[in-house]
């Protein structure tokens, strides 16, 4: 079946919505010869598959060019989630729309009783959720008997989710000559013995090459010090001011911090968790739909099946465990065409890890420099004037308002006046630490620093020490400015640095203070007073401590720095 000899109702439907081309995914089903084969389908979110198994299936829903009657469902479609489930279902409705097609929606948080009476008056098509799907099945308001196709989308976000069982008696339960749709952005091995089961000869259609990475997302990737985390993910909201962003964090209370954060500074935010209820989470994507809100700060989980078509900007606030995990979450945006960005913000000693996640991706990232309040103010300036001179309607009113206001005042303060009301609605950008980036020490001089005292840290290059981490775990430790702190010398086992005399005493009393022997984290590394300043010649060698594991993860041994090793 090609896209000229699709019947002609769905034909219809796709010119109405100005489909005068086919994604990748979609031409590799239908250019299937046997249409009534089974298939495993690998593509990614947001690269038009609902689109394109709505268009697989139309070989078992028509018969001589019209839609088949029947008063059990012919087409089951079972999805994760009740978003993704929803957006399905609306994505058949106006495919089939023209043809008749009749669709139910069965899904968890919805009205229970509603859905059996949908079912009870006879439809071709049901969409649903697993668990929903096998609570109609087990009271005998589903029948399959009459089943003719089944798709399971995002299958493996399915297993991972628990739905193994669910899946399995859906699928028992259905007819054994039944056509099956797999369709999956991975194949792990729990899929791969889902398809062996339920699947005969099925063929595999992989279209990851071409749309990995999505076409029409630029990604970019900011490093920044572990404690501008939050602040950089401010500004890259001032900076874009997208329609609709989405900020991904890795847990509940991660959400829950940052949601706070943003909306104290006057984001107009919401937040999608495991924590919130279903009525919460409809509230939240109404708003983001209707525009009373711009961000939403989100889990992997809970922003599984979301389609907001105005979203072009979604922040990776914590790092993706892996390259799958941050295509899905970019793939919320680039959608149907429409360009996206996704920015990857990068603590520094994690720079290596993201580089071999997006290597493995096939992502070509742009490394920027986090946006500072001077790109944002700029940014400010274009948009506030392009919005200031854009031609608007004004009544009578408006009209003899403006005129007595230019009685009363000079043009240039009234006009100062609408960009300090406009420039007041906004967000101030954050300053964020200005470290070097250079491998070795602030070795310049600075006014202040003609007396100085000399401390030393128990990790080094070794230790993945740097002074773009080092410069903010002092300040942190030391209840002291970045601008307190004068050259740092990064040597193989150990790190070296300076602070005015004048404060030496106070920076010692706030370390000791802060200082965990015990601690796993940045509490952990031992800070102490040196003699004077370090050895020049051959760097130490002494003490080599782990490769690899950032500098707040290494512990003390215990040792002094000039005690040898001991003995084993």
């Amino acid at each position: 079946m090609t896209f000229e000899t699709l019947p002609p109702l769905l034909s219809e439907a796709l010119a109405a919505r100005d489909y005068h081309t086919l994604t990748a995914v979609q031409s590799a089903v239908l250019d299937q010869p046997d249409q009534a084969r089974d298939l495993i389908v690998s593509a990614q979110t947001g690269s038009g598959k609902t689109v394109a198994f709505g268009l697989g299936i139309a070989a078992q829903l028509f018969e001589d060019d019209a839609l088949v009657a029947s008063a059990t469902p012919l087409a089951l479609v079972v999805a994760p989630t009740r978003e993704l489930a929803l957006q399905v279902s609306r994505e058949l409705s106006w495919l089939y729309e023209k043809a008749g097609a009749r669709i139910a929606t069965c899904v968890g948080g919805m009205d229970a009783a509603k859905e059996r009476r949908a079912l009870g008056r006879g439809v071709q098509i049901v969409v649903g959720t697993p668990g929903r799907l096998r609570d109609h099945l087990e009271r005998g308001a589903l029948d399959l008997s009459g089943l003719r196709v089944i798709v399971l989308d995002e299958a493996d976000e399915m297993l991972d989710m628990g739905f193994r069982e669910d899946l399995e008696e859906i699928l028992d339960l259905t007819p054994e000559g039944r056509r099956t749709l797999l369709f999956s952005a991975t194949m792990p091995k729990a899929i791969v013995a889902l398809a062996r089961r339920y699947q005969r000869d099925a063929e595999r259609i992989s279209t990851v090459g071409e749309d990995r990475g999505h076409g029409d997302i630029e990604y970019q990737a900011v490093a920044v010090s572990p404690s501008d985390i939050e602040h950089a993910a401010i500004n890259l909201l001032r900076l874009h001011e997208a329609e609709t962003a989405m900020l991904f964090c890795a847990t509940r209370d991660n959400v829950r911090h940052l949601h706070a954060s943003l909306v104290e500074r006057g984001f107009a935010a919401v937040a999608l968790s495991g924590e919130h209820s279903q009525n919460e989470r409809n509230a939240a994507l109404q708003a983001l739909r209707d525009g009373r809100a711009r961000v939403c700060v989100a889990t992997d989980v809970a922003a599984r099946g979301i389609d907001l078509p105005t979203l072009s900007l979604v922040v990776h606030v914590e790092l993706p465990r892996d390259a799958e995990t941050l295509q899905h979450r970019s793939g919320r945006t680039g959608r149907a065409g429409r360009k996206g960005t996704a920015v990857l913000i990068v603590p520094f000693p994690r720079r290596r890890r993201v580089d071999m996640m997006l290597r493995s991706a096939k992502i070509n990232a742009e490394w920027l420099g986090p946006p500072t309040p001077e790109d944002i103010r700029a940014k400010d300036r274009e948009r506030m004037l392009r919005t200031l001179l854009a031609p608007v309607e004004a009544d009578e009113d408006d009209r003899a308002l403006a005129a007595q206001l230019m009685e009363q005042m000079p043009a240039e303060d009234i006009a100062a006046a609408l960009v300090r009301s406009v420039r007041a609605k906004l967000p101030a950008p954050e300053e964020l630490i200005d470290v070097t980036t250079r491998e070795g020490a602030q070795a310049h001089h600075r006014p202040g620093f003609d007396d100085v005292a000399w401390f030393r840290m128990d990790i080094g290059r070794r230790h993945n020490a740097d002074p773009r981490w080092i410069l903010p775990l002092l300040c942190r430790r030391g209840r002291i400015t970045k601008n307190e702190i004068g050259a740092i010398r990064v040597l193989p086992a150990e790190t070296w640095f300076q602070v005015p005399t004048a404060i030496a005493a106070k920076f010692a009393s706030a370390v000791a203070r802060s200082a965990d022997p015990q601690g796993d984290d940045e509490s952990g590394v031992r800070i102490e007073a040196a003699d004077g300043p370090p050895p020049a010649g051959a760097p130490r060698t002494d003490r080599p401590g782990p490769r690899g594991r950032p500098p707040y993860r290494a512990k003390p041994t215990g040792r002094g720095p000039n005690k040898p090793r001991p003995k084993r």
